[in-house]
């Protein structure tokens, strides 16, 4: 039971002290019975100093945690300290701590542990407040257990965007430390003042265990980027393949938000340098809010996050002119480092900590200013007759007000939840080092350039967060001038096959025409060739024979007598009745040109032509052999024909003279003439192969 609940004595404390005391005094001028009544009424003793207890749920061992109890301790331990010091803070009320452990036996946040804890706090010290937890998973079963009980909730971490939602589980809880819903309103800043409306990307590393505060960091930013009507992806990556990972970078944005471990992030801007991803297209914001890629024995000491001694700082320090780093502000009043210097040593001397500079060091002076704020809400509530057990009436006292403390003014919003302060550090590519560039005011809302200060873009120019030609060749302009990169991967591909395909019609043509050259489908062996007997019979029957071509083996046979006419020496082929005409030649040379004319002469097929059969080249049998021709010569059909007087003579071609052999030359007609011609004779598409 609470001093100032049941009793009056929350309202007059003096006056109730002089009765009680009066009453228990023999000598008094009050009646025993009256002592009796009021004893029965009080707390015991309250001028005494009645106690407040606040009960700590935090990681006791493990400091790498920022909230752990070694670091946050000493600073809470100092708020106490002063607050019952001071006559004028809770005036009659003694704060006392009791604690709790949230970490299971490997020293991790354990969010079963934690509510246990805090069952085991709220059973034996009966608290007006508890303190913690830190961890996201531990806060929130915890922080739902307090809302059941009635009782307000004080943290300076549980960042996680959820415990924004006050309506109902969360409605007791104030969070006086930094959280990622105060990031992602940073980021829309950022947006704004560089003029990305349209496309972001947050690349986050997330094992799934432990707390997972890439996850919940970019949960921030994946939550209020989309106000602005930015199309915000979201990858989360374990593996090492940042070849393929940087693949889906290309594909998705521009601006990249990135959240893993420094010696992580290294390795993957290694990589998006050989890429060529740092050129000037792109920007990376690394999300690092307490400054571990800065971090030295004296914050900022390292600004050199690139460098590792290990043969790749000359590529790194080229890629993280493409990188811009995000961490939380460290308070600059006065009081501030005087403070830490005081938690320090009392880490150092009551739990052997030895703290060291840096951000996280905020979390703890941010859980003093916490503590500070919760006793002046309470006293307040108390000067307006309120009571220590009234959460619902002393948590809004925390909320919507400005506080100055350690960390200088701290303003809580309207939903209980600390204006956080960011800094923007960016690379001197002369130095090498990383500096504050930029700071964001979390109560004013504005990003402040730092004087003097430039932010150094690898392509002297604010990258675009969408390509011009967009992701997909989405923009009609690039799709009139250009090809995307799939239709000219397709016309490339079409192309090659189409010449893949002629290329291997022709070897396939030349192949085949090279085994006709070499079968010699012309070449007729003469002892296939068998005489006839047709002129002979033809003579014993009274035929008129007419010769042309002295010394010629081919002749013109005419009847005035008969329909049947042999102009041409014959035999037989195959069973087929040729004409043949011998060549004064003793041997012939088969050079290539005249394998191709061979060739083309047997290929020629025409009802108009008589038909090349072959050619015998076997000394001293050289001959041509072609389809014997039953109609008759040209002369006999010419003869048949009357022309006018004034028509003497025609050509059938246009021909040159050979005067050895008396043959008319043409590419696949062979005329001869007759000794003194009056008319040119048609005998067959011969071909010579005389000179």
């Amino acid at each position: 039971m609470h001093p100032s609940s049941g009793n009056p004595s929350g309202r007059f404390p003096e006056l109730w002290c002089l009765l009680h005391r009066s009453s228990g005094n023999p000598s008094g001028r009050f009646p025993v019975l009256l002592g009796l009544l009021l004893t029965l009424f009080c707390r015991p003793d309250p001028c005494a100093g009645a106690d407040l207890t606040i009960a700590v749920v935090l990681p006791e061992h493990n400091t790498s945690y920022p909230w752990a109890w070694p670091r946050v301790g000493p600073a809470v331990r100092r708020a106490v300290r002063g607050i019952n010091a001071r006559r004028d803070l809770l005036p009659g009320y003694t704060i006392k701590l009791t604690f709790g452990s949230s970490e299971d036996r490997e020293g991790a946040c354990s969010d079963s542990i934690a509510p246990l804890s805090a069952v085991d706090l709220k059973m034996g010290a009966n608290p007006s407040l508890f303190l913690g937890p830190g961890c996201v998973y531990t806060a929130a079963p915890v922080a739902r257990f307090t809302r059941h009980w009635g009782l307000p909730l004080l943290t300076a971490a549980a960042e996680a965007v959820g415990f924004g939602h006050k309506e109902a589980e969360f409605a007791l809880t104030t969070r006086t430390g930094p959280s990622h819903g105060k990031l992602g309103e940073f980021g829309t800043r950022l947006s704004r003042r560089f003029g990305w409306t349209r496309r972001a990307l947050l690349l986050y590393w997330d094992g799934h265990n432990d707390d997972r505060p890439c996850y919940f960091a970019a949960e921030g930013l994946y939550l209020q980027l989309p106000r602005l009507n930015i199309t915000v992806e979201d990858i989360p990556f374990v593996e090492s393949n940042y070849t393929a990972l940087l693949g889906h970078v290309r594909q998705k944005a521009r601006i990249v938000y990135v959240c893993c471990a420094p010696e992580v992030f290294r390795k993957l801007m290694l990589h998006a340098h050989r890429e060529g991803l740092t050129a000037g297209e792109y920007a990376f914001f690394y999300v690092d809010l307490f400054g571990a890629s800065l971090q030295g024995s004296v914050f900022p000491d390292r600004r050199l996050p690139w460098q590792r001694n290990d043969g790749d700082d000359a590529v790194a320090r080229e890629a993280y002119k493409a990188v811009m780093i995000i961490t939380y502000s460290e308070p600059t009043n006065p009081e501030y480092r005087p403070f830490l210097e005081e938690i320090k040593r009392e880490a150092r001397a009551d739990y052997n900590f030895t703290m060291e500079d840096g951000l996280k060091n905020f979390i703890a002076a941010a859980f003093h200013d916490g503590v500070m704020l919760y006793a002046h809400a309470v006293n307040e509530t108390l000067a307006l007759e309120g009571s220590i057990a009234n959460a619902t009436a002393i948590t809004p006292r925390m909320w919507n007000r400005t506080f100055y403390g350690v960390t200088g003014f701290m303003r809580i919003d309207p939903n209980g939840d600390r204006e956080t302060d960011y800094s923007l550090w960016d690379m001197d590519p002369a130095s090498g080092e990383f500096e504050i560039v930029a700071n964001y005011n979390g109560t004013t809302k504005e990003i402040e350039m730092v004087a003097g200060k430039d932010i150094h873009w690898p392509g002297n120019a604010i990258p675009r967060d969408v390509p011009f030609c967009g992701f997909e060749n989405s923009n009609p302009a690039c799709r009139k001038a250009s090809f995307s990169l799939l239709e000219i991967l397709s016309l490339a591909m079409t192309l090659l096959l189409s010449i893949a395909i002629i290329a291997a019609f022709f070897v396939y043509r030349k192949m085949k025409l090279e085994k006709e050259l070499a079968a010699e489908l012309w070449r007729v062996h003469w002892e296939d060739v068998q005489s006839s007997n047709l002129e002979k019979n033809l003579r014993s029957m009274g035929s008129k024979l007419t010769l042309s071509l002295r010394g010629s083996n081919y002749g013109s046979l005419l009847t005035t007598e008969g329909q049947v006419q042999v102009y041409a020496k014959t035999a037989y082929y195959k069973g087929n009745l040729v004409a043949i005409k011998h060549v004064r030649r003793k041997r012939i040379d088969l050079a290539r040109n005249v394998l191709f004319e061979l060739k083309h002469m047997r290929d020629v097929q025409s009802k108009h032509l008589t038909r090349f059969i072959g050619a015998c080249i076997d000394a001293p049998n050289i001959c041509i052999l072609t389809e014997y021709c039953t109609r008759g010569s040209l002369q006999v059909s010419l003869q048949n024909i009357a022309f006018p007087r004034t028509f003497h003579t025609f050509q059938i071609l246009p021909f040159r003279h050979n005067p050895v052999d008396h043959v008319w030359h043409a590419p696949t007609l062979f005329l001869q003439i007759l000794p003194k011609p009056k008319y040119a004779h048609w005998f067959a598409p011969q071909k010579v192969l005389v000179a």
